[in-house]
């Protein structure tokens, strides 16, 4: 019976030994690993690098889609060199491509778009923001995020069946007939071109820009309205306050807006006449980047047809990029310049 005690106790005192010693060594690794990782929880260490790679991954599938764009024109690229975004000529018959109408096509009708959206939208926001009672508001809110929640398809059908015969029978008749000395309000009234195009941007882009630049109205603290109101401003003058507070942040919702009228497809494809040609005069059918992909991309019959509009599809990807980088440099110029003040 002793010795079975005794055995029993020594068994007890070596699982003691042994567990101690697995606990020294843990400690002593998590001591040699908190050193040498800068003295950061072990936890704290995996979540960061898990976000990371997470970050990392976005960089790479960016660089990845790049690089296979560019591999995959590179026949076009080789055959056509900077040629292929001056000409404007786009003949898959002959295999002669040149991309400045599409080039054209997407900026004009973005840049458009922009213009007229911005006025609307900064308006809109202001009476939202500073006039309109809370229940007209909240009304006014939803509408407009319902908008920016309506498929592009759905403003195409509304651009074919209500948009374009508007235009074709009453608005361009009116504009010709007015105001004919104006080069772009020339040219005979076909309903689909680059003026309905643009009136679909703008109604498209129009509930982005108006949704941010109203919560970035919000977001000025009441005290300074009452400030100025106390030192005896008037409300545009307070207005004016506000929107010179906020500049650079209507600005942002501004290029955003612009980001999505330079990629928009469908709505596009079917009002704007899908004609390559340059033309300034709003009546007359144009063409856009995505447009001549959705439309072409099917039919390509040659490797040379298909590398082209892989090429237009990486000049499309590379003025994205470019429109974000300024977007973010100009926001940025913007921000520090008013922190100065």
């Amino acid at each position: 019976m002793d010795i079975k005690n005794r055995d029993r106790d020594l068994a007890l005192g070596q699982s003691r030994t042994s567990l101690f010693s697995i606990k020294s060594m843990y400690n002593t690794l998590r001591r040699m690993a908190g050193s040498f990782f800068s003295g950061k929880n072990f936890g704290d260490l995996v979540f960061e690098n898990l976000t990371r790679s997470f970050a990392f991954f976005l960089l790479v599938l960016v660089v990845i889609m790049g690089y296979q764009m560019l591999t995959q024109s590179m026949p076009s690229i080789e055959r056509f060199g900077w040629g292929f975004i001056t000409s404007d000529t786009w003949d898959p018959v002959q295999e002669k491509f040149g991309a400045l109408p599409f080039i054209f096509g997407t900026l004009f009708s973005s840049l458009l778009a922009l213009l007229i959206s911005v006025t609307l939208s900064i308006g809109t926001a202001i009476f939202l923001s500073e006039f309109a009672p809370p229940w007209l508001e909240k009304i006014i809110s939803m509408m407009v995020e319902l908008l920016a929640a309506i498929p592009s398809i759905v403003y195409g059908l509304f651009g074919i069946f209500v948009l374009a015969p508007f235009l074709r029978d009453s608005a361009e008749p009116w504009l010709s007939g007015h105001f004919a000395f104006i080069p772009i309000f020339d040219g005979a009234p076909y309903g689909f071109g680059m003026i309905a195009a643009v009136l679909i941007l703008t109604i498209m882009i129009l509930p982005i820009i108006t949704s941010i630049s109203r919560d970035i109205m919000k977001s000025i603290p009441q005290a300074q309205r009452e400030a100025a109101f106390a030192l005896g401003a008037t409300k545009w003058e307070v207005v004016t306050i506000v929107l010179s507070g906020e500049r650079s942040g209507i600005l942002g919702a501004a290029l955003l807006g612009l980001g999505r009228a330079v990629g928009e497809t469908m709505a596009v494809t079917m009002v704007i006449g899908n004609r390559p040609e340059i033309s300034f005069a709003l009546f007359d059918p144009g063409y856009t980047m995505a447009s001549v992909l959705a439309n072409e991309f099917s039919e390509a019959t040659s490797q040379l047809y298909t590398s082209a509009l892989i090429e237009i599809a990486l000049l499309l990807f590379i003025m994205t990029f470019l429109l974000n980088a300024v977007a973010r440099l100009v926001v940025w110029s913007v921000t520090r310049k008013y922190s100065k003040v």
